[in-house]
This record gives C-alpha cells, structure tokens and sequence, in this order.
C-alpha cells in the first residue's frame, strides 16, 4: 500500500481549501482517494483534478433575469 496524505496535507499541497479536497473525494475526482470512517486518505502522488468550475461570471445574475421575464409576461 502507497503512502497517503490528509485531507489537511493535500490542500496545503494543492493550495486550495480542505473542504474542496473533500468534495473532490467525494465526487470521485481524486483517483485512489480511500474513505475509512469520515475521512478521507488521498494517494501522496495524486494528480490535481482540473477545476471545472464556471468562473467566467457568465451565469452571474441569472436570478434577476428569469424573474424580470417572468414578469413581463
């Protein structure tokens, strides 16, 4: 078995926040990431997962539109 590091030790690595890491676990974006109890081990020589999140800001506002057309008509 592999050495693995902490939900901790990996964002430090990644420099990203911990609960990042732990959504990344759980959505299977980290290939090897073990749960045991409420924890996650992440492999030492896991590869950061692209962040496919939307940051362009194109959905940024959405709310206000849909209500302003529902309004119209």
């Amino acid at each position: 078995m592999g050495e693995y590091l902490t939900i901790k030790e990996t964002a430090e690595k990644w420099d990203v926040s911990k609960r990042w890491v732990q959504t990344l676990c759980a959505t299977g974006k980290i290939e090897g990431a073990i749960k045991f109890g409420r924890d996650w081990a992440v492999p030492k020589d896991a590869e950061r997962p692209d962040d496919s999140r939307v940051k362009s800001g194109k959905y940024k506002g959405w709310r206000d539109k849909k209500n302003s057309s529902e309004r119209m008509g």
